[in-house]
């Protein structure tokens, strides 16, 4: 049971939420994770998505049509996979989640809080100047606004 901290009550840490979009930025917080939290905890990778603007990249050849939510969310769900099984090999005992959710940030906050997840752990390009006012940052929004831990981890890990 999660407590207030995002822990567990039973002295175990909940479980890292990667807010996975197939970017190879997501791919390398997976990695960075595995060597810096550790071999065996659970995790749940997690996809926001939403039609039109779909917000992560299908793995593979699948074309998906943005205007068609049940072929987005089909999608959502074939990119979250290919994360956990990429949190797998990192050596995470991973699930998949796929959510319907503008922002993204407000999403990933929101699945972390429900899930009782100790740490969010996710890509960010680093933009700056006119493009991070204009743009804003996923990364940095999940870091503003949730009460848990943000392993944000940048180009070059």
């Amino acid at each position: 049971m999660p407590d207030s901290s995002g822990g567990t009550t039973a002295g175990a840490p909940g479980p890292v939420l990667f807010a996975y979009d197939g970017s190879e930025l997501a791919k390398l917080a997976i990695s960075v994770a595995g060597r810096e939290l550790g071999q065996g905890r659970e995790a749940i990778v997690l996809t926001v998505w939403q039609p039109f603007n779909v917000g992560f990249i299908p793995p593979g050849e699948m074309n998906v049509d943005a205007a068609d939510a049940e072929e987005v969310s089909r999608a959502a769900e074939a990119t979250a996979s290919e994360g956990a099984a990429l949190a797998q090999a990192a050596g995470f005992h991973a699930s998949t989640a796929s959510l319907r959710g503008a922002p993204a940030w407000q999403g990933i906050v929101d699945a972390a809080d429900q899930h009782g997840a100790s740490v969010i752990a996710l890509g960010s390009r680093g933009r700056s100047g006119v493009a991070s006012v204009l743009i804003g940052s996923v990364a940095e929004a999940v870091a503003a606004h949730s009460k848990r831990s943000v392993l944000i981890v940048h180009d070059g890990g």
